[in-house]
């Protein structure tokens, strides 16, 4: 059954005094997931994730040096995570801390109005956001710099002949999760 939710929230800056940065990993049908965040007044659960990746993700962050492990925080968004595994929700309800140069958070917040179960192109992407033809590969960059993997739906994002290009958490993935929303049809191999 899908559930729709409100749209995710995005904080384009982070906090004067972010405070601690807190993680914890999560496991899911593609491994392990590592979440990062920041306290937050305003979010579900009291943490505006700032990274969510995937195991072997190009680009993927490091646990730093004092972070603090703590899954408490993450409840509410490894619920909603749960949930999107199996089968429920259509978009995440979430508030997002992660910062990029304000193309790459124009095109972050594009990639949110993406709906569950569709897909859309490069080609398309750009258009909508009134950018150039010829600077289509900046928007590929821009996507490929998303620090938000699921949640934020980079995923949803092909080649303008339906191939799969470009995922940092690998090709393999991103055929995963658009199988699971029910945007490509599983193949029998």
């Amino acid at each position: 059954m899908n559930t729709r939710s409100t749209p995710a929230t995005t904080a384009t800056s982070p906090p004067a005094s972010p405070g601690p940065t807190f993680y914890t990993a999560h496991d899911s049908p593609l491994g392990e997931l590592l979440l990062v965040g920041v306290d937050s007044p305003t979010a579900p659960g009291g943490i505006a994730l700032t990274s969510l990746s995937l195991p072997g993700q190009r680009g993927a962050g490091a646990v730093g040096a004092h972070w603090r492990r703590d899954a408490a925080p993450f409840t509410e968004a490894v619920r909603q995570l749960r949930a999107y595994f199996a089968g429920e929700p259509t978009r995440f309800a979430l508030e997002f801390r992660a910062t990029g140069t304000e193309f790459q958070e124009r095109v972050w917040r594009a990639l949110d109005e993406i709906p569950y179960g569709t897909t859309t192109t490069y080609g398309r992407l750009a258009e909508a956001l009134g950018v150039a033809r010829a600077e289509v590969r900046a928007v590929g960059s821009a996507i490929g710099a998303n620090p938000l993997l699921i949640v934020r739906p980079c995923h949803r994002v092909i080649g303008a002949d339906g191939s799969m290009r470009g995922y940092a958490a690998g090709v393999e993935n991103k055929v995963a999760l658009l199988t699971h929303e029910g945007a490509l049809q599983p193949t029998l191999i």
